[in-house]
């Protein structure tokens, strides 16, 4: 029987960089005890790799979904969000009342604000820290 060679699964996997890592990939999992799903023919655990991908037992999509999942370090986990719960003296006889940004107060907030010359004034006029020997 032919050796299989990148010819036979480029078709399946058009990026040759992405068929080594998904065939490595799929290798890997081979020797840690993953069944495989053809003859080896006494074949080394890669060349059963890129034969299982050449003979399409494998979907493209779910080796490299898998490749993906193998080296995420964080995986987020949707969970439902709880509830908000409304104290009975936040509602108005028994309701929710409806605020929105329209009805809010004025905020008594004050910002300075400085000219680009006042700025730079201030800057000229600060003092160097003094230097020690700590530094």
């Amino acid at each position: 029987m032919a050796r299989v060679t990148v010819e036979d699964c480029i078709d399946k996997i058009d990026n040759r960089f992405e068929l080594v890592l998904l065939s490595s990939h799929r290798a890997r999992q081979i020797s840690s005890g993953s069944q495989i799903t053809i003859d080896r023919d006494n074949d080394k655990n890669p060349v059963v790799a890129l034969r299982e991908i050449a003979e399409e037992t494998l979907s493209p999509g779910d080796l490299k979904e898998d490749l993906i999942h193998s080296l995420q370090k964080h995986v987020e986990v949707d969970e439902p969000e709880q509830p908000v719960e409304v104290e009975p003296e936040m509602t108005i006889d028994g309701v929710l009342p409806d605020f929105s940004v329209a009805d809010a107060p004025p905020a008594d907030v004050t910002f300075d604000s400085l000219s680009e010359e006042e700025l730079l004034a201030g800057i000229e006029g600060l003092v160097p820290p003094e230097k020690s020997d700590d530094y």
